[in-house]
């Protein structure tokens, strides 16, 4: 379209990274979030536009965030971009370029966010501003959705689909990363914390007490050999379980009277995870008969596993619009980490899709980057998409 070539060249590289900068220079770590500081400064960003900014105040400074493009002539096609203001911590390594800074260095743009993911909230909301600022008329709707909580329980994705307030969409792009490639598919997650219960004893006389550490090395061995129920996934493969965190005992001296342990399963479509929980829990239950002791297993996070068939309209429309527009070869992947689609697509049943301009190796890693070409890349990605899927009049 020749249109939207002559829009692609009114994108400005300085103002397209200050507004990146803008959005790192906010720290929105969560816990506790203030995604709220976020939300204020793309409002502010996009007073002087015509886009529909509505900030959701979700209370103690953390909020969800929509911009809806004006005028859309009927909503029986209806897009929603969807990102998340918050992010993860920085760590405990000592990062060489400040990470609320958004420092710019060659072609790369540093700061927790950048990859995972202001950089794709960014290029969401630039594809937005740029196509209403040269006039383009849609005809049907489209949104961003900014959401608080992803990175720990969805708690902004589940808030909307609560209030029920994108019910209509008929499609959605996640931006999360995938270096501008297309993802189709993603695992979902069981977390569990598990505890063992015991009894203290002295140390010189531990025959007199029942060692929570024994028995949770017991399931640990088990963890090791268990065997998953599914059938492989075409684009994820098979499911994978981590043992993240253990702690227990009080003192070296002291036979330990309670463990607990973290574990982090990713699931893939078809797999029923209640049947997951109870082979684990019966694996427990055996042990701590064994040993004459209790347990407690909590469900931390549950999310579900995404995938749009590859022959969907949708998928194929995001595969041709790239080769058009971009002269960029797309082609369907899976990938392992989960996003605000495992809270949507189990309500909404609309395709959905994963394109983003971060790298997704670099997500939560110290000296977290983007790149400024594929961020520029993927603003014009998203709006030659916009155009594609809704037309326009």
């Amino acid at each position: 379209m020749q249109v939207l070539s002559s829009i692609f060249e009114t994108i400005n590289e300085k103002e397209t990274v200050q507004f990146l900068q803008s959005l790192i220079q906010v720290n929105s770590v969560n816990q506790p979030g203030n995604e709220k500081g976020v939300a204020e400064v793309i409002k502010t960003y996009l007073a002087s536009s015509k886009l529909h900014v509505e900030v959701d105040d979700l209370g103690h400074n953390r909020a969800n965030l929509f911009v809806t493009y004006p005028n859309g002539e009927t909503d029986e096609k209806y897009l929603i971009y969807s990102g998340h203001l918050d992010t993860v911590p920085t760590g405990k390594v000592e990062w060489e370029h400040d990470p609320f800074s958004g420092k710019v260095v060659g072609n790369k743009i540093y700061g927790r966010g950048t990859t995972d993911m202001k950089g794709g909230v960014a290029a969401m909301i630039l594809a937005l501003k740029y196509l209403e600022g040269a006039g383009v008329k849609l005809k049907g709707k489209v949104q961003f959705v900014g959401t608080a909580g992803e990175e720990v329980d969805g708690y902004g994705a589940k808030t909307v689909v609560e209030k029920g307030q994108i019910d209509k969409a008929t499609a959605m792009v996640v931006s999360e990363p995938s270096e501008n490639q297309l993802f189709t598919a993603h695992k979902g997650c069981l977390w569990l914390e598990i505890t063992t219960n015991g009894k203290t004893a002295h140390g010189s006389m531990p025959d007199q007490g029942i060692n929570a550490i024994l028995a949770m090395n017991e399931l640990i061995n088990m963890l090791q050999t268990y065997q998953f129920d599914y059938t492989p996934h075409p684009l994820l493969g098979h499911p994978t379980m981590n043992i993240g965190t253990i702690e227990g005992g009080v003192k070296t001296n002291v036979v330990p009277d309670q463990c607990k342990l973290t574990l982090d399963i990713r699931t893939i479509p078809g797999q029923d995870k209640d049947s997951i929980l109870a082979d684990i829990e019966k694996m427990i239950q055996d042990i701590t008969v064994r040993f004459q002791s209790t347990y407690q297993i909590k469900v931390i996070n549950s999310m579900e596993s995404v995938g749009t068939n590859e022959t969907d309209d949708f998928v194929k429309l995001a595969v041709t619009t790239a080769k058009t527009h971009l002269n960029k070869e797309l082609y369907p992947m899976g990938v392992n980490y989960y996003t605000d689609a495992s809270v949507y697509c189990p309500h909404l049943h609309i395709p959905t899709i994963i394109v983003g301009p971060g790298d997704p190796k670099l997500a939560h890693q110290p000296d977290e980057y983007i790149e400024i070409d594929k961020f520029i890349e993927s603003i014009r990605y998203f709006m030659a998409l916009a155009i594609d899927y809704l037309g326009v009049r």
